[in-house]
């Protein structure tokens, strides 16, 4: 949980200034790569996709430390995306967070699109940490 609420703060913290200098055709780019995201079934695809999204988010903010600090905390969240892939296993169950987010920062509503984003990234989360602690659970119990 904390890894996710840090990831959000920074989120928040590069949204406005991203905006500001994304082009229609980042916009396309990143909507593609999130797409992408939601079709695959390879863990390695899935973080290759969502770290070339952060790239134009962060790469548009212009806050380098931020995109050092998330990157880092990203690089300890890639051992979850087997698990997502599993407990989102098709299309139509996978989250569209990345989705949602372009679609709303597109229209120029950048704290609507934050906020989206985080309701929908938080169920992911939540759904994560359930997963973990029924396992833990049944391990203990053996």
């Amino acid at each position: 949980m904390d890894l996710a609420d840090l990831r959000l703060a920074l989120i928040t913290f590069a949204a406005k200034p991203a905006y500001r200098r994304l082009s229609p055709t980042d916009f396309d780019l990143a909507y593609g790569l999130a797409k992408q995201m939601t079709r695959t079934k390879s863990a390695k695809e899935y973080f290759e996709y969502d770290r070339r999204f952060w790239d134009i988010i962060f790469e548009k903010a212009q806050r380098p430390i931020l995109w050092e600090v998330f990157r880092q905390l990203d690089d300890r969240l890639t051992r979850y995306n087997p698990l997502v892939l599993k407990l989102f296993p098709d299309q139509a169950t996978r989250p569209r967070q990345r989705e949602v987010f372009i679609e709303i920062l597109r229209k120029g509503e950048v704290d609507e699109a934050v906020r989206a984003f985080k309701k929908l990234y938080l169920e992911v989360v939540h759904r994560i940490i359930d997963h973990l602690e029924t396992d833990q659970s049944a391990e203990s119990a053996h």
